[in-house]
């Protein structure tokens, strides 16, 4: 299966999802050192990075959409439809907590809010985890993973081993 959406003969999908993952992380964090007494602007910044994180997982969401459209059936098909179903639970999650947020002064986390921030990143793991099996099934034949040969411009892959 190639992907529709790609650069320089790389999806797009598996680019685009590590930000939102990153950002959400980045925001915990950001919670957690407010939690723990840290300065009042770091809840507010852990509330933007979570806006961020939402605006970058909608892109991504897009893309594996596009990329969905050309998953063939099977067992395949199952592990993408679920990769990207846990990527919007992981989404929703953090939704629930931005919302909440939004209506306080400081745009602060509470305690519950950090610990459903903590749960989606639980989930997300799966999702990662998920993404990582995807993306070996579709590379099969396509080199050595981390081989730097794959970044030359001359690169022809092995073909396609059934």
């Amino acid at each position: 299966m190639e992907s529709r959406l790609r650069v320089h003969g790389h999806p797009i999908q598996p680019m685009l999802v590590t930000f939102p993952f990153g950002l959400f992380v980045s925001a915990v964090v950001f919670d957690l050192t407010y939690l723990a007494g840290g300065p009042v602007f770091l809840g507010e910044v852990g509330y933007w990075t979570v806006v961020a994180a939402l605006v970058a997982a909608a892109l991504a969401a897009g893309a594996g959409l596009v990329d969905l459209w050309d998953v063939p059936d099977g067992r395949t098909r199952r592990t993408a439809v679920t990769f990207n179903l846990v990527n919007a639970t992981v989404a929703v999650l953090f939704v629930f907590t931005c919302l909440i947020r939004s209506g306080s002064p400081e745009y602060a986390a509470t305690g519950v809010l950090v610990a459903v921030e903590l749960l989606a990143l639980l989930v997300g793991a799966i999702g990662v985890w998920l993404g990582a099996v995807l993306v070996r099934r579709f590379d099969q034949g396509r080199g050595e993973p981390g081989s730097l040969d794959t970044l030359r411009p001359d690169f022809e892959p092995a073909p396609h081993r059934p």
